[in-house]
């Protein structure tokens, strides 16, 4: 009964657009009082402190940073010119180049939000120019985006396995495969509404064009070498690879001599406010996280589903359709901070691995993130290409399709995603 009035004051809070984070303090705190006392709130504040202040989540404001350097450096041009000559000339190449560029993004990133803001600003006003609708334009932005949270480094993936206290940089090494055939699935849909409104190919193939491009992006070439060469050989951790992607980022910034300080300002405030409300959540979660541990709830949900199945394979479709509905309402770190305390009894007791669970709910994540009525990424690019939400997402749901195979693939054939940690890790 007593989790059943949290809950509706954690549901009314939020749908009277009470921020998420203080809906969440203020429901633990219902609980704490309800069933400790006044005396359980004396340490509130301190555990909420230590909660937001962990080492590992200092790589979320790092991560962000290189992302916003990346952008005022010169870096995404570079990028994208290389990508254009490398596939321009396929029907629809401008497609391509989106989700290519997309896909090196996000390997500096580690958000689906400063992907799509970073490049679609760049990229759809292009894409409008040379034929594509609006709709098409932003649905390829955002699909192509939400890779940036299934490519290492991951922000949704540093949150999880702070609350999963499992190793994110094994989480980064199982969701390269997954990343790499959600680009090629998010490509082929792209070519095929290509061929289908006859869009145009930008430009012949030239070698030369080619190496001229590749020359001037090499330097730009070594921030996904330093980031995950430095993570998968085991020389730093994913906090250090962080602080080592902004001196990176900031040296070939400095190196291309094309750095706008203005657009870095307000991308470093963007930045900012956004590692401020993940930090809130995750010190919200520690109350929540708490309450729910001497409650044990967590541990009556978990047997109640092993009471109805043991199947792994059952209990993740189970989870995956939650994790799915669960992403319509909440943004990723949101999700992630609110439930995988409560359902991480019931990983341990079904056996299924914390890492592969962990790239699972990632995936749900990423296609929570193009799903109305959140869709933080989608209305983000509906608001760059100037379209309306669900014009975009009649286009959006073929790439939706891609990420829903893909998630279907890692979930039910683990060794998809989890050869790689195997063979680095274990």
């Amino acid at each position: 009964m007593l989790m059943l009035v949290c809950f509706l004051v954690l549901l009314g809070l939020i749908f009277i657009n009470v921020p998420i984070a203080i809906a969440l303090a203020i429901s633990a705190i219902v609980g704490l009082l309800a069933t400790e006392g006044p005396d359980s709130l004396v340490t509130v504040a301190l555990d909420m402190y230590d909660g937001s202040t962990k080492f590992s989540l200092i790589a979320i404001p790092m991560f962000v940073l290189a992302g916003a350097l990346m952008n005022a450096g010169g870096i995404t041009d570079r990028l994208i010119n290389f990508v254009s000559a490398m596939v321009g000339f396929v029907r629809g190449g401008l497609a391509m180049v989106n989700i290519g560029v997309s896909l090196f993004f996000a390997e500096i990133s580690g958000s689906a939000v400063a992907d799509v803001a970073a490049l679609g600003s760049v990229l759809i006003p292009q894409m409008k120019k040379r034929g594509y609708s609006a709709p098409l334009a932003a649905a390829v932005t955002s699909s192509s985006a939400s890779l940036a949270i299934i490519i290492p480094p991951s922000i949704p993936m540093i949150v999880y396995a702070t609350s999963a206290n499992t190793s994110v940089e094994q989480l980064f090494v199982a969701g390269v495969v997954p990343g790499l055939l959600g680009a090629f699935g998010l490509m082929l849909v792209a070519y095929w509404f290509a061929v289908r409104y006859d869009l145009p190919v930008e430009e012949a193939f030239d070698v030369k064009r080619l190496k001229t491009t590749f020359l001037d992006a090499l330097p730009a070439f070594a921030l996904p070498v330093i980031i995950l060469g430095g993570i998968f050989g085991g020389w730093v951790t994913a906090t250090e690879a962080a602080g080592l992607a902004v001196v990176a980022s900031l040296i070939v910034g400095l190196y291309y001599r094309e750095f706008n300080f203005v657009h870095l300002r307000k991308a470093m405030l963007d930045g900012g406010m956004q590692t401020a409300v993940v930090m809130l959540l995750v010190a919200a979660s520690v109350l929540m996280g708490g309450f729910l541990t001497r409650a044990q709830v967590p541990q009556q949900i978990a047997q109640g589903i092993l009471e109805l199945t043991t199947n792994q394979y059952l209990i993740l479709a189970i989870l995956n359709i939650f994790f799915l509905i669960i992403g319509f309402f909440l943004h990723s770190v949101a999700a992630i901070i609110l439930v995988i305390p409560i359902v991480l009894p019931l990983i341990h007791a079904a056996n299924i691995d914390p890492v592969h669970f962990g790239l699972v709910v990632t995936l749900n994540l990423a296609i929570g993130q193009q799903t109305p009525p959140v869709a933080s990424v989608l209305i983000t690019a509906c608001a760059v290409a100037k379209a309306n939400i669900w014009d975009v997402t009649k286009v959006n749901i073929y790439f939706v399709a891609v990420l829903l195979v893909v998630l279907l693939i890692c979930t039910y054939v683990p060794a998809v995603p989890m050869f790689l940690v195997e063979y680095f890790y274990r």
